[in-house]
């Protein structure tokens, strides 16, 4: 089979495209033929060595869809996707997988919709637990082009409330040059951090609430005690050992359940070809793609 290998941290360059051995699943695992594999910010800090450092050389991808071709009798020939943990083995032609990691899909569920909801849709539902929407509030969206900023502006829509939405310029129709002129929100969801961020920090109006999920600008919004005080906001980190304590099958059970019944209906960019995973990188980290990113082998 053919598979993504690194044997360095470093640039996107490091990300071979190469010819391996099939990966032979243990006991309590399967075999899967992959038809689509996720691909994260977060794969682009562990492909640098900034995340996790998992030993070389690696495989990468940790979200694949595609259906089961060796494993437990119950499990051959189903429709599934899976997350396979820190580094796995995703981004290949076939994947080693868990048993308790796998969720069975129906017919009517794409492949690349379902590898949206294993990782970046679950990342959503519990940034959604942590800012518990109303249909009073107003929303401001950063990065509402990627994949989860697109599933909080749904969300924000699905309960009511009025939303904004801001991305990079020519991605949206607001883009971040309008940020100076918004105010009043109630609720912010950061996962750009930088200048942005401390811009969108004071756009919130009294008692409102800034929730954030990351900083893919390369710096963290700065909230002090001061500015918190200043208008009587509050700020919460919604992704760390916060959302690890809730339990992750939870959340992917959720988010699966939400794209069945079109709660979530994920933005899913042009895919890549395996091949090419290093381009996938390098558009992801220059900010060029919309939605969510995924490989086809």
């Amino acid at each position: 089979m053919f598979a993504i290998r690194q044997y360095e941290f470093g640039p996107a360059e490091t990300l071979r495209f190469e010819e391996v051995p099939d990966p032979q699943p243990a006991e309590n695992q399967v075999l899967i033929h992959v038809a689509s594999a996720g691909v994260h910010l977060v794969d682009t800090s562990i492909r640098k060595g900034a995340f996790g450092n998992p030993e070389l050389p690696m495989t990468p991808g940790r979200e694949v869809a595609g259906v089961v071709t060796q494993g437990p009798a119950e499990w051959l020939g189903r429709r599934v996707v899976a997350h396979l943990g820190m580094a796995n083995g995703g981004y290949a032609e076939k994947a080693v997988a868990n048993v308790e990691a796998l969720h069975a899909l129906p017919d009517d569920v794409s492949f690349d919709n379902a590898v949206a909801m294993i990782g970046t849709g679950r990342t959503t539902v519990g940034i959604l637990q942590v800012a518990k929407l109303t249909p009073e509030d107003r929303v401001l969206v950063l990065s509402a082009a990627g994949g989860i900023g697109a599933l909080l502006v749904q969300e924000a829509w699905n309960v009511g409330a009025s939303v904004v939405g801001l991305a990079s310029k020519g991605k949206l129709e607001h883009d971040y040059s309008e940020l100076d002129s918004l105010e009043d929100f109630t609720v912010v969801f950061d996962g750009v951090g930088g200048e942005i961020g401390d811009q969108a920090l004071r756009a919130l109006g009294p008692g409102g609430r800034i929730i954030i999920y990351g900083w893919a600008s390369g710096t963290s919004t700065k909230v002090s005690t001061e500015i918190l005080y200043r208008n009587s906001l509050t700020a919460t980190v919604a992704l760390g050992p916060g959302l690890l304590k809730k339990g992750l099958r939870p959340l992917e059970t959720e988010a699966l359940q939400a794209l069945q019944t079109g709660r979530f209906t994920p933005s899913i960019n042009q895919p890549f070809a395996l091949r090419d995973a290093a381009k996938a990188h390098e558009a992801l980290e220059s900010r060029a793609t919309t939605g969510k990113v995924v490989l086809h082998p």
